[in-house]
């Protein structure tokens, strides 16, 4: 069992920028996936970016260019940076590790507005 803990929400205008983090605790296997989705109200939970322990990354097209997903192994923390935020990118944002079964964390509020 993995538990995720996520930080680094808020409101941010338009343009602006955040940076999640998410650390793993527990049963942590060194060679696994780690990434972020999000879900808006209303919408179901929609992928966002994944990034491997060996440091293959994947985007979803809507925020290509914009986000970036690193890793820290050692700290076993994943980050989401997000820039040059829109009003779409509000949802609440969930961290997750993979291996073989998905471990999620408690979700963390993005709210991008004017």
């Amino acid at each position: 069992q993995v538990q995720l803990v996520e930080s680094g929400g808020g409101l941010v205008q338009p343009g602006g920028s955040l940076r999640l983090s998410c650390t793993a605790s527990g049963n942590i296997f060194s060679i696994n996936i780690m990434g972020w989705y999000r879900q808006a109200p209303g919408n179901q939970r929609e992928f966002v970016a994944s990034m491997g322990s060996g440091g293959s990354t994947n985007y979803a097209d809507s925020v290509k260019g914009r986000f970036t997903i690193s890793r820290d192994n050692a700290k076993n923390t994943v980050y989401l940076q997000m820039n040059n935020l829109k009003p779409e990118d509000t949802a609440v944002y969930y961290c997750y590790y993979y291996r073989g079964l998905n471990s999620w964390g408690q979700g963390t509020q993005v709210t991008v507005s004017s």
